[in-house]
């Protein structure tokens, strides 16, 4: 159901298609669509409990020695390596971020979402170093660690845009991701390390 509905979002536009239209292009009932999916935009950000807990996945994973941001670092390194879909290295990717770009709905439901990693991962942080409810730093280090996954993101999405080859940008993202790490501090790159070295 939801790559009959992201083929249909992405010829028609999000705005113009309806439950119904996807419901018909699926053979199903537009009940059956809403028990699945509550809001359409559910439909088109069907994969965001994934991307949601993404970045408490690797600073849960980050290997004996590493801090939170290098665990963050590292996993960002290998998925651009890689060429991963998942950061939008993938041909047709213009499409989706043209899709969401002309749908205010879409903008938004982004935007929450980004909200919802950044508190996951907070969450993450002040359980993997105990910090107490009042210790801002977990926040803090939470709104860096996001804004470098953040700004890899809106630089692939911007590049892929413009119709370039993934391999260039993949190349030109391992680049910015060097500048990022070096504009980082010693406070925000060794917080959270995780023991056992």
């Amino acid at each position: 159901m939801c790559a009959v509905a992201t083929g249909l979002f992405l010829e028609h536009g999000f705005v113009a298609v309806t439950i119904a239209d996807v419901a018909e292009a699926a053979d199903v009932s537009v009940n059956t669509v809403y028990n699945y999916f509550p809001a359409k935009e559910d439909l088109f950000f069907d994969r965001s409990r994934g991307v949601v807990d993404r970045l408490s996945r690797w600073v849960r994973g980050r290997d004996a020695g590493e801090s939170a941001a290098r665990g963050v670092l590292r996993e960002l390194r290998a998925e651009i390596e890689a060429g991963s879909p998942r950061m939008g290295l993938i041909e047709g990717y213009d499409r989706f971020m043209r899709c969401i770009d002309e749908a205010p709905p879409l903008r938004s439901r982004l935007w929450r979402l980004q909200q919802e990693v950044q508190d996951n991962l907070e969450a993450t942080l002040r359980e993997e170093v105990g910090a107490e409810a009042d210790d801002p730093l977990p926040r803090l280090i939470a709104g860096q660690i996001c804004w470098v996954h953040g700004t890899v993101f809106v630089a692939i999405g911007r590049e892929m845009t413009k119709g370039r080859n993934p391999d260039e940008v993949s190349r030109e993202m391992l680049v910015l991701l060097d500048d990022i790490e070096e504009l980082l501090s010693e406070k925000v790159l060794n917080y959270a390390v995780r023991g056992g070295a």
